[in-house]
């Protein structure tokens, strides 16, 4: 390892003290790591893209239960907030809205395996739309192994603004909705997690600093795995339906570990004007990352990107889309040969008009 070799020279004792430190951090990688997953519909008549078969659903609960832990997203969160190991190969499993599918085609399968899982709901639409849930079905579901989370009232665009609204009067306005939704959560299931999956995955850094400041956790729709130095106001998930259906994909990102970033030049997803000015430079902490075979993508293309000891820096030319895009990098760890480090940065770009596309 480079940790131990290049401080050779500089006496045995010291090779002893530093290889002992670098071996402790990796072997912590895979206790200090678990992978959430995202679905929405499991049906074969809903929207393809958000859509996974219960055929292909009962498959990867089959593979979760052979070769994963699969564990209640609140036990994940709160033993990574305390430093605490996981079990090795830890998986959640999470759905964002809550379709009536859900019970229909994915809650037998999930309580075959005795699987917790977590469904963000939409309070205004439970009980009023045909193709959701009902609060007696939230209810059974609830007794039989799910948690239900903060999806905001209504599925609205959090980053929308008004005419005339100020970034104050923005704020104010979206978490007045986000606490409307929680308290129906907490009067209709007794419990209130205080976590919020954005709408569309959408947030920006004001949002984030208010979700940590009143206690919140958020979860967001970019791609990685989580560890204890995760941002919990904006935490990956990887999309397991549509085109991210595929088994044979998901393998690979199921076994993943989280980028161990220690500092971005990034401050906030939310872009202005769409135009990134400056190089992205991403600085990340342990040995176990080999970035000299990292590899970067925007678009579904692969970028140029350049790295310098435990930096790596990339630059996008053309300007940032409206609505959402990302990059996604990954590297290889060293010690769990097969294994893939990933890093993904969203980015959120309004209209003219201050609005974002579905």
């Amino acid at each position: 390892m480079q940790c131990i070799t290049t401080r050779f020279r500089l006496g045995n004792f010291l090779v002893f003290i530093i290889g002992f430190v670098c071996l402790t951090s990796i072997a912590q990688a895979d206790s200090d790591n678990a992978v959430i997953l995202l679905y929405h519909h499991v049906s074969n008549d809903t929207p393809k893209s958000t859509s996974i078969s219960p055929k292909l659903f009962a498959e990867h609960m089959a593979y979760l239960d052979k070769h994963h832990h699969v564990m209640a997203l609140p036990d994940a969160i709160e033993k990574l907030k305390a430093k605490e190991k996981l079990p090795d190969k830890s998986v959640v499993i999470t759905f964002d809205d809550g379709y009536a599918n859900i019970f229909d085609n994915a809650h037998p399968i999930l309580k075959r395996y005795n699987f917790p899982y977590t469904i963000f709901i939409n309070p205004d639409v439970i009980d009023a739309q045909r193709n959701q849930l009902d609060w007696e079905q939230i209810h059974t579901m609830q007794e039989e192994g799910a948690t239900f989370a903060n999806h905001t009232l209504d599925h609205v665009h959090l980053l929308n603004r008004n005419n005339g609204e100020d970034n104050a009067l923005w704020l104010e306005r979206v978490w007045r909705n986000i606490e409307q939704a929680e308290a129906v959560i907490e009067e209709k299931t007794g419990e209130s997690l205080k976590y919020l999956a954005y709408p569309f995955g959408e947030y920006n850094k004001a949002l984030a600093k208010r979700l940590a400041d009143e206690g919140y956790v958020g979860l967001a729709q970019y791609s990685g795995a989580i560890s204890s130095n995760s941002d919990f106001t904006a935490l990956p998930r990887f999309p397991a339906a549509g085109n991210y259906a595929k088994l044979a994909t998901l393998k690979t990102k199921l076994n993943s570990l989280a980028m161990p970033v220690s500092s971005s030049s990034i401050s906030d997803p939310e872009i202005q004007g769409g135009q990134l000015d400056d190089t992205v430079m991403v600085t990340i902490r342990g040995e176990d990352v080999t970035l000299n075979q990292l590899n970067c993508f925007y678009q579904g293309q692969k970028i140029a990107h350049q790295v310098n000891k435990q930096t790596f820096e990339y630059q996008l030319d053309s300007p940032l889309p409206v609505g959402r895009s990302r990059v996604n990098c990954t590297a290889p760890s060293k010690q769990f040969k097969g294994r893939y480090y990933w890093y993904s940065q969203p980015f959120f770009v309004a209209n003219d008009k201050g609005r974002y596309p579905d």
